[in-house]
């Protein structure tokens, strides 16, 4: 089977075009400020592509260990099999890589709310009741702009999930066809066999009973009859091979 028909490679190409594009969302992310609001979009996103992938990848490494049991069936090699464990480690370790950067990266801005927290409570006990005031508006106008963006983020992470749950229920539905083709196939060589054991069978018992009539008649003629047999095949034999040689 070719690489463009295998289908570990239709859902390797799958999971490689989603790696790349979550490399490249990786990317922009190291690129934007640590305190940023869509800094944390981006990092639940990231998340969850790399948990979306890790399963997918652990399930593609199911369908190496299946295969693993009985290459020759599959039409495949150890050195094929080999890999393809390559990839899949290689596979899991750069999402695992991505994944680690930015659950630090987001340990690393809860340090930074904490600190601005932190001096806001400190500025929440100066005596001062002008910077009270102005104090408790600017909370208030952050709280709001907090509330906003945050349902901002939440409707945009919600609308991501639908489409990654879209893109997953499409994967497993082309990998539930490809079970099913390859279930139909071996169904139908399951047949081919059974019908050629029959056939083998039939002629097996017409053989047996041709072997018995040409003894029993053998028997019957005795040694005078059974040379008077092979008399004539033999001038039967010489006759036909004058007419087909000769003539």
């Amino acid at each position: 089977m070719s690489s463009a028909q295998d289908p570990f490679y239709i859902v390797k190409e799958e999971i490689q075009d989603s790696i790349n594009k979550l490399l490249s969302t990786f990317q922009e992310w190291e690129q934007m400020l640590s305190d940023s609001g869509e800094k944390l979009r981006i990092s639940k996103e990231l998340l969850a592509g790399c948990e979306s992938i890790e399963w997918q990848v652990d399930e593609l490494n199911k369908t190496i260990v299946v295969a693993a049991r009985d290459p020759s069936w599959y039409g495949i090699d150890e050195a094929e099999l080999d890999k393809r464990r390559g990839w899949t480690t290689n596979a899991r370790t750069q999402v695992g890589n991505m994944k680690n950067s930015v659950m630090t990266g987001k340990q690393s801005n809860g340090s930074i709310t904490s600190s601005v927290n932190g001096m806001r409570r400190e500025l929440m006990r100066l005596p001062d009741s002008h910077q009270t005031h102005k104090l408790n508006q600017y909370t208030a106008n952050d709280n709001d702009d907090f509330i906003s963006s945050e349902s901002d983020r939440q409707l945009l992470l919600v609308r991501q999930q639908d489409e990654e749950l879209d893109e997953l229920s499409a994967s497993v539905q082309r990998i539930g066809g490809v079970g099913l083709t390859i279930h139909e196939e071996l169904s139908a060589q399951e047949k081919i066999i059974d019908e050629l054991g029959t056939e083998m069978d039939s002629t097996a018992t017409r053989l047996d009973f041709v072997q018995k009539k040409v003894a029993m008649v053998m028997k019957k003629a005795g040694v005078k009859g059974q040379f008077m047999m092979i008399l004539f095949l033999l001038v039967l034999f010489i006759v036909l091979f004058v007419l087909v040689f000769i003539t």
